[in-house]
């Protein structure tokens, strides 16, 4: 009897786990939350297009499949709208000769209905005309332009949007926010049949930037062993070595994420303790290094030289420098806004947001800013910057020595006078950097997810340029496992502050040219449209600053970001 009672007890109890689990699953209350989306699907080789001489059509690969991703991370419906912000049109017939790609000195530009004067917040129309290397004009769109209106006596410039027909005309328009003079450039970064070759690289050639793993231990008779390998992402489509049990695999258990490395000659893969970058590969043809070829990448247009003579408006005006410029009453900077067209524009080397009312700070007003937060950037080394601008400004913020290294972090600086502790580190792998140590490779996914957060606390971070020659989908992917810690940690602790800086002009060539940036840059926005965050554009404001393009901007350029953090930081 006692074992019958048993065996009934036995069969009740499994009977309510099991209804318990369909419970949790249901309502999704399965440790806290939806399980981490599948990596996405990367179109297969053979679909791809190839710049081809005399033999082969150049087409646009089809679009990218919809991942099976689900919110938190992305949906279907989702990623088809990413998709059609990322489209870019092109060459729609076969390409016989690299001479018809677009040329930079035979291609021009017009403005249109020019005026013998103009006002302060005018629009004006231009209108670039491509041409390929015989001097025809082109029949269809693609070319990559970026154009501005600027003034060297002034050191003043604004961005301007490029509208694509096409049909081998574009249309650039600008809004003229200064008194003075100014004169319009459009530069050609890279002609539609360059933008084809990226895209042909970026789909089917990911690992042409590779790194080195290295592994320590001890041979048989004790002697320190050290064995260096390849190492890259693993990724669909993105594979070390055809062959079984070639690699060893390092899933991290959050993101899901994989690193892989080819299994060294003696050594275990649990002996994988530093990691640096490695080189990298050209597998371009012949054909697509000729349309890729220097000589054609980031060149300045011959056009329309005629002087803009800009009057002040006829809105209330205030003298700034021997120039006017409109007032618009702008509100303070929050999270949330969206970025206009144009976001800003420099006079005198100072930026002036159109995002919202951002203000200019003295080393004293930064200071004060800073007093009582504790800032974390995380990023690329162009965040880095941001870290090396604030101890630079604020004498006593004290870089404190944690022998780390200085590329990948963690760094540290500390006031304890005014309670200020200002953070660095990578957004870890992948990561083109000196020797470090995988250990201090950290994803920004979890490291917001392990923060606190709350009134006092400042999150930032970046992520575009070492995602340059992946796919898209590998990016995308790492975008949304951050958004999702994000809206977690704002909703556990709202009054976080959390800014995105987005990805500025720099690389030209096929391993991280400004088209994959803007990719990259434009999937970041859309995936936090809807987030309480503030996205600081730093595109516009070193795609029109006079200084040459550098992957690095010059200290100006980075004072007037930094005026917009702590303005979103500060706004009173």
């Amino acid at each position: 009897m006692a074992h019958a009672q048993i065996k009934s007890f036995v069969i009740l109890s499994l009977g309510l786990l099991f209804f318990l689990v369909l419970w949790l699953y249901i309502h999704d209350d399965w440790k806290g939350a939806k399980p981490l989306p599948r990596p996405l699907q990367r179109q297969p080789r053979n679909q791809s297009y190839r710049i081809a001489i005399n033999t082969q059509t150049l087409r646009s690969p089809e679009a990218s499949p919809a991942p099976a991703m689900n919110d938190p991370g992305l949906g279907a419906e989702e990623w088809d709208r990413i998709q059609r912000t990322l489209h870019w049109g092109g060459p729609d017939h076969q390409v016989t000769t690299a001479t018809m790609s677009t040329s930079p000195d035979i291609s021009t530009f017009i403005i249109n209905d020019f005026k013998d004067t103009y006002h302060v917040g005018d629009e004006l129309h231009v209108t670039i005309v491509a041409k390929d290397f015989t001097g025809a004009p082109k029949r269809y769109g693609g070319d990559f332009f970026q154009a501005k209106v600027y003034s060297d006596k002034l050191k003043a410039s604004v961005f301007g949007e490029v509208l694509d027909h096409q049909n081998g005309t574009y249309l650039a328009r600008f809004t003229l926010p200064w008194a003075g003079e100014a004169s319009v450039a459009v530069r050609m970064i890279h002609s539609s049949e360059a933008v084809l070759v990226l895209k042909q690289h970026q789909n089917t050639d990911p690992d042409r930037i590779y790194f080195y793993g290295f592994f320590v231990g001890k041979n048989p008779q004790g002697a320190r062993v050290v064995e260096s390998v390849e190492c890259n992402v693993k990724w669909d489509g993105l594979v070390l070595s055809t062959q079984r049990n070639c690699c060893c695999e390092y899933q991290d258990a959050r993101t899901r994420l994989t690193w892989q490395c080819r299994k060294p000659r003696s050594l275990p893969c649990d002996a994988l303790v530093d990691h640096s970058a490695g080189g990298y590969r050209n597998r371009m043809t012949a054909p697509e290094k000729a349309v890729m070829n220097s000589k054609y990448v980031d060149r300045w247009l011959k056009g329309d030289a005629r002087l803009l003579r800009v009057n002040p408006s006829i809105a209330t005006i205030v003298s700034a420098s021997n120039a006017t410029i409109g007032v618009t009453v702008r509100e303070a900077c929050k999270p949330g806004l969206p970025t206009p067209l144009p976001a800003g524009f420099y006079l005198m080397d100072v930026w002036t947001s159109f995002v919202c009312g951002a203000r200019h700070f003295t080393a004293i007003d930064t200071a004060k800013c800073l007093k009582d937060k504790h800032i974390y950037i995380m990023g690329d080394s162009t965040s880095r910057q941001w870290f090396d601008f604030l101890i630079q400004t604020v004498p006593t913020l004290k870089r404190m020595n944690l022998h780390t290294s200085a590329q990948a972090g963690p760094l540290l600086a500390v006031d304890t006078q005014n309670n200020i502790d200002l953070h660095w580190r990578s957004h870890g792998l992948p990561l083109r950097t000196t020797k470090t140590s995988m250990s201090a490779l950290h994803y920004v996914s979890n490291e917001i997810d392990d923060m606190v957060g709350g009134p006092h606390a400042v999150i930032v971070f970046n992520m575009w340029a070492h995602f340059t020659n992946y796919p898209l989908t590998f990016f995308a992917y790492n975008v949304f496992l951050i958004r999702r810690a994000v809206v977690a940690l704002l909703r556990r602790a709202p009054g976080t502050k959390v800014v995105i800086k987005t990805a500025n002009t720099g690389y030209k060539d096929i391993f991280g040219s400004d088209w994959f940036s803007m990719q990259l840059d434009r999937i970041l926005r859309e995936a936090f449209r809807d987030v309480e965050v503030y996205i600081l554009d730093v595109w516009q404001m070193t795609a029109c600053h006079y200084s040459r393009d550098n992957i690095h901007p010059p200290p100006v350029v980075i004072k007037n970001e930094i005026d917009i953090l702590l303005s979103f930081m500060c706004p009173q």
